[in-house]
């Protein structure tokens, strides 16, 4: 696919973006949701080549295609490895669908109700790698704890210039400012949040467009706005620790917006299936989250 292409399914495609970019310190966990306890690796290497095995398996499984999965986000080392002899972002492309790279390096410590990113040194660098594979475009996360309006200022603002950024190197960038889902504050965090993307919108120019990955709202449809703004190649959802079916109805209940869920869609793989048992797994995790992608409550 081609660039314009990419650009065409990302915006109006039917289907989902699937986020395989667990790193760090979540990769020993995602990995014991798939039924790898630790001390099954002796060293870093391993762990990753463990978690590297569980991806190449799901993007290589007929039950994940174009059809339903329109992109897939990869952590770094994903990127740079292959899957069937071929770069992942290669062998996605071929299936149909969009690679994405993860580009934050984590979080810092809370202050005013949130956690910013860690400074990425070498981004331009990882920009230039990403877009010689064929990447499309990038994520970068930050997590929003209270409704603190100068703590979310600062992270739409950082957001931004590092989503100016990916934009100079010819890349999409998908802006993440997480709400906690289990914040006291989760309503009223959402409202600011929506106040000051919308701002940070508006101040865009030339023909500049960003996407957005947001938790599902408090209350169902406030990101309306969003959705239909000039500046919004598309807005995406995370699960943000629901599990599937409530994840799945929460999303049902938002129009125009897809989901990019992590957790929710490998819940329920483990490493011990058969490859039929597998398959069928992640086909119905799949079509779940493609329906309330597409088809929405009232």
């Amino acid at each position: 696919m081609l660039d314009q292409d990419m650009t065409k399914k990302i915006a109006a495609g039917n289907g989902f973006i699937a986020a395989l970019d667990q790193s760090g310190g979540s990769t020993p966990k995602a990995l014991k949701g798939y039924g790898i306890e630790e001390g099954a690796w002796s060293d870093e290497a391993g762990m990753y080549g463990l978690i590297h095995d569980m991806r190449t398996r799901i993007i290589t499984s007929p039950a994940f295609s174009g059809d339903k999965v329109i992109g897939a986000i990869l952590f770094e080392r994903t990127m740079d490895g292959q899957a069937n002899g071929k770069s992942v972002p290669q062998a996605l492309i071929e299936r149909g669908v969009v690679p994405f790279i993860k580009i934050d390096k984590g979080l810092e410590d809370e202050a005013n109700g949130v956690q910013l990113m860690k400074p990425m040194p070498e981004l331009d660098a990882l920009l230039k790698r990403s877009k010689a594979l064929g990447v499309y475009g990038t994520k970068e996360r930050s997590v929003i704890n209270l409704a603190n309006r100068e703590g979310i200022a600062a992270i739409v603002r950082q957001q931004f210039e590092v989503g100016k950024q990916v934009l100079a190197a010819g890349l999409m960038p998908i802006i993440e400012p997480e709400v906690n889902i289990k914040s006291a504050e989760r309503a009223e965090a959402d409202q600011i949040l929506l106040e000051e993307l919308t701002k940070a919108l508006d101040a865009l120019t030339g023909d500049d467009k960003v996407m957005l990955k947001l938790s599902l709202p408090a209350k169902s449809g406030l990101f309306d706005p969003l959705v239909a703004h000039p500046r919004v190649l598309r807005v995406v959802a995370l699960s943000g620790g629901f599990a599937r079916p409530e994840a799945c109805a929460q999303l049902a209940k938002n129009k125009g917006i897809i989901a990019s869920f992590s957790r929710a869609l490998l819940e329920d793989l483990r490493h011990q299936m058969s490859d039929e048992e597998f398959n069928a797994s992640l086909g119905g995790a799949i079509n779940e989250i493609y329906t309330a992608s597409t088809s929405k409550t009232a």
